[in-house]
């Protein structure tokens, strides 16, 4: 099986090493001759535990990846909840960044569970409609993950490099989101296909004590792997996956992120709000008397320095991808083109891959904590929607109670009785010292638009051209 995020499929022989405690765990695995059919002869049974760790290292694995599934869903979701909810911060990089989220997220459902469950118990416990769809999920959100990075990476080449090109606009992305997917399912699909659940007839899992009659304390061995004609092209597929789901993205990524970089480390601000200058400088004012740069310069400054800061945010996030892939893409061709020991696959198998794993799921759960850490506009989008919600309930409330006392006002006992004093202050904006009427009486505007505190900053660092002018 080439799951990318589930267990590669223990052998026969690495699950008969397993550190798995039973009831007769200080004893080998049993092998007891087992007759077929009278033309076949008898065949040797191999009798394996239904653990595969002690209960304490499985606990561990268990809480642990428990940990990462927490934290991808509840991190990814409020990504997904900042880019939804407030119009404002769908712009072409947030557009990318909610994308990886969702991919993350379908990681964390269809990923996490499974591979846990491989990595505590024998065999696969699931039927073969289960085997096709969670290796093929995995997959494409893998898959689309990696693709995504490589157009956050494309989006703000484009704007930094060649800033006076044209931009890559929101219809744009989410054409290039569908070519994405489009791309992640064909590249999986062969991994579909060749997906089954297969009966291995020398092992069975024991659930009880073997005693005269051993079939009826175990049970069947079965395992979700890839069934391909001959092994080599097995390594045909691996080498195509690892070439176009880790090594050319790695290599787009580094080489555009390195060109950013020289990009913002050969350019100066100009003092002006303007653009270019050789002087960097203005006759009319652009420096104080007391040279000190105008308000023009210091926000041309700042945005230099959120664009860098969202910069380095992005590389982290490219950066952390490759730690985390690295170890379990090694595996998956060590595996595939070494001549291992059955020591050697047990070590792997039962330790190694585990541990690969949780680094690989640990990328899909971090993603969002450095959105948050780095991304200021994360920071204002998550507090503008909560302040947009709660000040949209209360401005309801003020509007209801003013909207039944100017009712009552208008129902009188002459039927043309003005208004009661107040009563239309309440419905227009508040008394001097309005502060007594609530903390949201005269905000709506500012509930309404608190998502947009920033709107500039965030065009010029997410999406806008930087105006500077060569050193």
């Amino acid at each position: 099986m080439k799951h990318l995020y589930s267990l590669m499929p223990l052998s026969p022989e690495a699950v008969m090493m397993t550190d798995s405690t039973g009831p007769n765990s200080s004893d080998p695995p049993l092998r007891v001759p087992e007759s077929r059919a009278p033309q076949q002869g008898p065949v040797n049974i191999t009798y394996v535990e239904f653990y595969l760790h002690k209960p304490s290292i499985a606990a561990v694995f268990a809480v642990s990846y428990l940990l990462i599934f927490l934290l991808c869903m509840v991190g990814n979701g409020i990504v997904g909840f900042i880019v939804l909810r407030s119009r404002n911060m769908r712009t072409v990089t947030n557009i990318f960044i909610l994308n990886l989220a969702i991919s993350d997220m379908l990681v964390g459902i269809f990923c996490m569970p499974t591979t846990l469950i491989d990595n505590i118990i024998t065999g696969w416990p699931f039927g073969s409609v289960v085997c096709k769809l969670s290796g093929m999920v995995q997959g494409i959100s893998v898959s689309a993950s990696v693709f995504t990075l490589v157009a956050i990476a494309v989006d703000r080449f484009r704007c930094i490099v060649y800033p006076f090109k044209q931009k890559i606009t929101v219809g744009l992305s989410k054409m290039i989101l569908v070519v994405i997917w489009v791309l992640a399912v064909s590249i999986m699909c062969p991994s579909g296909l060749m997906l089954q659940v297969t009966k291995e007839h020398s092992v069975r899992i024991r659930t009880g004590p073997l005693d005269a009659n051993a079939a009826a304390a175990s049970r069947p061995f079965y395992w979700c792997r890839e069934n391909w004609p001959t092994q080599q092209m097995r390594k045909v597929y691996t080498t195509v996956l690892f070439a176009s789901i880790f090594l050319a993205p790695l290599a787009l990524i580094v080489i555009m992120y390195a060109r950013i970089g020289l990009t913002l480390f050969k350019t100066t601000v100009p003092p002006d709000g303007r653009g270019s200058g050789s002087g960097g400088t203005r006759d009319d004012g652009g420096v104080g008397g007391e040279g000190r740069p105008t308000a023009p310069a210091d926000r041309r400054q700042s945005v230099s320095r959120k664009k860098k800061h969202a910069v380095k945010m992005l590389l982290v996030v490219a950066l952390l991808f490759v730690v985390s892939w690295l170890p379990l893409w090694t595996l998956m061709l060590l595996s595939d083109y070494a001549s291992l020991s059955a020591r050697q696959h047990r070590v792997l198998n039962i330790y190694v891959y585990p541990l690969s794993h949780w680094l690989a799921f640990f990328n899909s759960s971090v993603n969002p904590i450095i959105y948050g850490f780095f991304n200021d506009n994360f920071q204002r989008g998550f507090q503008a929607a909560f302040k947009f919600q709660l000040c949209s309930a209360v401005l309801e409330r003020q509007r209801t109670l003013s909207l039944r006392l100017l009712g009552r006002a208008a129902a009188g006992p002459q039927g043309n009785q003005p208004p009661a004093p107040g009563a239309r202050g309440l419905v227009s904006r508040p008394p001097s010292g309005g502060a007594a009427e609530g903390p949201c009486w005269g905000q709506e505007e500012r509930c309404v638009s608190v998502s947009s505190e920033g709107q500039d900053e965030l065009e010029l660092v997410t999406e806008g051209p930087v105006e500077v002018s060569q050193v």
